[in-house]
């Protein structure tokens, strides 16, 4: 009986370090400011997302935004999925705070591909007057901005990360 409890109690121990380790090394923190980075790009992202995925709000849906990725841009097919998927549940992730990091990492990833695909060759500034051929890329500098900050301090308050963080 002694060994039983004793390996029992090692195994204890043993995942008891790994949550420990967890914490330490992707520390979450209960700050408004990230919570407001975090809220306000998810719902941008998942209303996008949901264009590309569901056709909702005038999007073209999966198959057709699957057709413009792969067809019209050149994007391999499995790149296209991931862009479409982080979108969608990369914003769903960040408006309920679960995986923030990872869901920011994806739309940063999205936000890096934008610019050098499409939006770098207008320059920087937004086409306000109508009078460039596209969109520049100041809209995706920002996004990158706000997807570092989430990726360096987390959720912030009222996620689900700081809540299993806590656990």
């Amino acid at each position: 009986m002694g060994a039983a409890v004793a390996t029992a109690r090692n195994a204890r121990r043993e995942r008891e370090s790994r949550v420990i380790i967890v914490k330490q090394t992707i520390p979450q923190h209960n700050q408004a400011a990230p919570a407001i980075l975090r809220l306000v790009l998810g719902v941008v992202f998942f209303t996008h997302g949901a264009q590309k995925m569901l056709g909702w709000w005038g999007g073209y849906g999966f198959s057709g935004t699957m057709g413009m990725f792969t067809h019209a841009m050149g994007i391999p097919a499995v790149f296209a999925f991931l862009a479409i998927a982080a979108e969608f549940f990369g914003g769903l992730g960040l408006i309920v705070g679960l995986l923030g990091r990872v869901a920011a990492f994806g739309i940063a990833c999205n936000m890096v591909v934008a610019i050098v695909k499409v939006h770098a060759a207008n320059g920087l500034f937004m086409n306000w007057a109508g009078n460039q051929k596209g969109e520049g890329f100041e809209y995706h500098l920002l996004v990158l901005a706000m997807t570092v900050a989430i990726m360096i301090v987390g959720s912030g308050a009222f996620s689900i990360d700081l809540a299993l963080m806590r656990r």
